[in-house]
């Protein structure tokens, strides 16, 4: 299990927005936007790896900079993760999907190694095979078919959660570039559209780079 530290929340800056938006029955906001995509492609498509498992690394790595994307509240106190974890929903051949589970590696070719047995075992499964991923992931997910504006979850009130949920959309040619929606789904008592900001000028510039 990752390292983790909890939060004095009489001396943390954050603690009224974290009791006020405690209260609410849904407390979970979302913003969407779209990302050029046209390095990371190229690159995948140069290297004939997985766009997917490549976009879900630079998706997770992103997260890692942004401290509040490592904030987690577990019975009611708060924590900060020294390190975040990948819980991805994986497409079946037969229109289904299940969920999986991937630790974080800062070397991608380890990230990429894990992640493709974990593709591949819940390809290969059937039912939704619930992964036991303890509180500091990311929800993962992936829409391929739809150039989304906007996404909502489906979520049970009554558990408790405040992983924030991360959702990539249909690649689209715009010009002469490769564009994807992404939404972010994070819980307001930890983090806010400032955050959300920062997590995608990462994403971004993660994808304009050459890994």
């Amino acid at each position: 299990m990752s390292n983790k530290l909890q939060i004095d929340l009489n001396t943390w800056n954050r603690k009224d927005h974290f009791h006020f938006f405690g209260q609410f029955e849904e407390p979970f906001f979302g913003i969407t936007t779209e990302l050029n995509c046209t390095a990371a492609y190229q690159y995948c498509k140069s290297k004939q790896i997985s766009f997917f498992l490549y976009y879900l690394y630079q998706a997770l790595a992103a997260a890692q900079e942004i401290e509040n994307f490592r904030y987690r509240i577990v019975d009611g106190n708060v924590y900060l993760f020294e390190q975040i974890n990948a819980s991805p929903t994986i497409m079946r051949p037969d229109g289904t999907f299940g969920f999986s589970y991937i630790d974080y590696s800062e070397d991608f070719e380890i990230f990429y190694q894990n992640a493709t047995l974990a593709r591949d075992a819940v390809r290969a499964g059937s039912g939704l095979i619930p992964a036991v991923s303890g509180e500091n992931v990311i929800h993962f997910s992936t829409l391929p078919w739809i150039r989304f504006t906007a996404v909502s979850h489906a979520r049970s009130f009554s558990f408790p959660d405040s992983a924030p949920k991360v959702t990539f959309g249909k690649l689209t040619i715009v010009g002469d570039q490769k564009v994807i929606p992404v939404s972010v789904h994070a819980h307001h008592g930890l983090v806010d559209g400032y955050h959300v900001g920062l997590y995608f000028e990462e994403l971004q510039r993660r994808f304009n780079q050459l890994y």
